[in-house]
């Protein structure tokens, strides 16, 4: 199935161009043809072409149904990584898994300051059509580590950090439905932002038992969860 994305709510409606195009001129759809579409919230819409045209596309909508969600919530606060392309294609694989929320996170040793969200969001979407999923994770504007940690959430928190210190492996967790887990930048968290963190609550934890790269270590967190749910 091919799925398309839209965040419109009418019972009929006209593509963006960009979709337009690629359902006319590469996908050679013509009127009266079915095709899919997702809102991100958990919508798989089915709808008839009415008019198809390469600039703009008329959808009929013909039915709307709910999928269900995963039944785990999943936070990930990433610091970004210095190539932001790393750092994409964590956003892209981590949807394809299954992640609720994505907070990217500046600390001490970060590198990378600020991310471009709009285009993120494009690749969230992306990643969204290509693995048949309905449910878009929430992409947060970039937050410093010492806000987040206090901030409220309600459910398992982890740190995962380098440090010489005790640590469970989070695959031995029996993890809990609600989970936030940080994930530090290429030069890994700083020992007092690990004790603070340790402070407001979060367990640490390791991810493997050598050294990851930042998209890496957010890529088995959120592989590791979904497996555990």
């Amino acid at each position: 199935m091919q799925l398309f994305f839209t965040n419109n709510t009418e019972d009929e409606f006209f593509l963006e161009s960009e979709e337009s195009k690629h359902i006319c001129k590469v996908l050679r759809k013509k009127e009266g043809e079915r095709i899919f579409f997702t809102d991100g919230k958990g919508s798989l819409i089915t709808g008839n072409i009415v008019n198809a045209g390469i600039k703009k596309t008329k959808i009929k909508v013909i039915s709307r149904e709910k999928k269900k969600k995963h039944n785990y919530f999943l936070h990930i606060a990433i610091s970004p990584t210095k190539n932001i392309q790393r750092y994409q294609w964590f956003l892209e694989k981590a949807t394809e898994i299954g992640i609720d929320e994505i907070t990217p996170i500046i600390c001490s040793h970060s590198e990378r300051k600020r991310i471009n969200i709009e285009r993120c969001n494009k690749m969230l979407i992306s990643a969204l059509k290509q693995s048949i999923r309905y449910h878009l994770p929430k992409l947060n504007e970039c937050k410093r580590l010492s806000d987040l940690l206090d901030d409220d959430f309600i459910g398992e928190k982890y740190i995962a950090h380098c440090h010489e210190k005790k640590k469970l492996k989070l695959n031995k967790i029996k993890t809990k439905k609600n989970n936030l887990i940080l994930i530090g930048p290429e030069g890994g968290f700083s020992q007092k932002e690990v004790d603070i963190a340790i402070i407001n609550n979060f367990q640490p934890i390791s991810l493997a038992d050598n050294r990851l790269r930042t998209e890496t270590a957010g890529i088995i967190a959120t592989h590791t969860i979904n497996i555990q749910n």
